[in-house]
């Protein structure tokens, strides 16, 4: 059989076959982004929690509601004592920390 004649017999899975090449192709040019996606849910939260809280002095619940994204996030920290927010989220963990009134948080490496 063809390519020609299978497509003709096979019209769906033709397309499904194209789309699932087509997908590969944008899966691979798009691999560091994807690798780094994960990391990007828990800093974000850590960082922008500690922000809202240490630099501008809102209230936790607000801040809570600040950083809160569809992706949940599986374990949050908030040592007040120290200042430092630590959230982990699609297996990753990341934390920040109050420097001063003029540098602000940092993520920890």
């Amino acid at each position: 059989m063809s390519v020609r004649g299978f497509v003709r017999r096979r019209p769906l899975s033709s397309l499904l076959l194209v789309l699932l090449v087509a997908l590969g192709g944008w899966t691979w040019h798009e691999r560091m982004a994807l690798q780094a996606f994960p990391g990007i849910i828990s800093a974000y939260t850590a960082k922008e929690y500690c922000s809202c809280r240490y630099v501008m002095n809102n209230p936790a619940d607000y801040c809570l509601g600040y950083v809160k994204q569809a992706l949940p996030i599986s374990t949050f920290h908030d040592d007040s004592q120290q200042r430092r927010v630590t959230a982990r989220g699609l297996g990753r963990s990341s934390s920040a920390v109050w420097i001063g009134p003029r540098e602000g948080c940092r993520l920890e490496p």
